[in-house]
């Protein structure tokens, strides 16, 4: 089974430099990517059946995941439309 990797690198490739540049700037921002990564990874664990919870412990982890992404996906937007890191400057390279 291939364990998908939900890294917001991965996912939101155009905000890469604005991820970077907020996880140094904004503790709260750093906090919330933090906590997503380390969600993150635990749930790539389960999947792999290294660790094995619950399945009502699997599924709250994967909703604090999604509540993170959300959070973190509204904080890029906002600091994008602010003019701090405009989205289409912040593609790959």
């Amino acid at each position: 089974m291939t364990i998908e990797k939900h890294g917001l690198n991965q996912d939101f490739p155009e905000y890469r430099s604005a991820i970077h540049e907020l996880r140094l700037k904004d503790a709260h921002f750093a906090r919330l990517f933090d906590e997503y990564h380390q969600i993150d990874q635990e749930i790539r664990r389960i999947e792999q059946q290294i660790e094995t919870p619950s399945d009502q412990y699997i599924e709250q982890r994967k909703l604090r995941r999604v509540h993170l992404k959300d959070e973190l996906y509204a904080r890029l937007r906002t600091d994008a439309a602010a003019g701090t890191r405009p989205a289409s400057s912040t593609a790959m390279r």
